[in-house]
């Protein structure tokens, strides 16, 4: 699905879903991309992140970028043209805000705005008055409430405790790239290369190493179990054998609760 609009009437803003199929664009004008439910994950001109609810992402006109839904989503895209700047809008903002491409996390009052507009806006879908005051509003109050994620690109290393964690209670499951990534807020392609650079393995030959782990310490635990239980049954047997034929020496070595019963006989 192209979030891209060619008629002059387009809508300023509009809620739509994203498919699962990875699909990519550019488009001469900016954008801005917010999560409203489920999980999305976008690649801005090779820059890869997860976009969640309560969190986005700016895309600067004519950026290659790519993106696609991971199950159900939405999101809210905001299409801003650099050659159509309102007068509610000071370009100085308009130019700061859209420097360049990039993640942000929003505030809870912000969301809390969103919430209130895309009620709106999913109430009265056709509206493009309200479709452009939704825009309007957002880019107005945009600056104020969001927190710009650190560009990843220069360095990052992966929370490892997270995923081991995450690792050793979902064993029993199938564990994807993509359930990983989103542990650290990561896209599928920037986490599996983070991850590779960090461990020297991929995600997949990671997790088979813990399964593989987890089998050898659970035969070896069982192995123990089974030697320990043998162990007791064959010391059954040899005081079987011995107080049967050397009674009075085996009484003395049995404990003192045990001497009673084995007297009688």
């Amino acid at each position: 699905m192209e979030i891209k609009l060619k008629q002059p009437s387009f809508k300023s803003s509009e809620i739509v879903a994203l498919p699962q199929r990875m699909d990519h664009h550019n488009h001469g004008y900016n954008q801005v991309v917010i999560g409203l439910s489920g999980q999305t994950e976008f690649d801005i001109e090779g820059y890869g992140n997860l976009v969640c609810s309560g969190q986005g992402c700016l895309v600067t006109a004519d950026s290659e970028h790519a993106f696609s839904g991971i199950g159900k989503n939405e999101i809210l895209v905001l299409n801003v043209p650099v050659d159509q700047v309102q007068p509610s809008y000071s370009l100085e903002r308009m130019e700061r805000l859209f420097d360049q491409s990039s993640y942000f996390h929003l505030d809870s009052q912000a969301q809390n705005l969103i919430q209130v507009l895309t009620a709106e806006m999913t109430a009265h879908p056709d509206d493009l008055l309200l479709s452009r005051a939704c825009t309007d509003t957002l880019l107005c109050v945009l600056q104020r409430h969001f927190k710009p994620l650190n560009d990843e690109r220069q360095s990052c290393r992966l929370n490892m405790d997270i995923i081991d964690q995450y690792i050793l209670q979902h064993l029993t499951r199938k564990i994807s790239v993509t359930q990983l990534a989103g542990l650290v807020f990561l896209g599928e392609s920037q986490f599996h290369h983070l991850f590779k650079e960090q461990t020297g393995v991929t995600p997949h030959q990671y997790v088979l190493k813990k399964n593989v782990l987890r089998w050898q310490n659970s035969s070896l635990k069982s192995l123990s179990l089974a030697w320990l239980k043998w162990r007791k049954v064959r010391v059954l047997q040899v005081r079987v054998v011995l107080l049967r034929h050397f009674p009075a020496f085996t009484v003395c070595l049995l404990p003192a609760t045990e001497r009673s019963t084995a007297s009688i006989h």
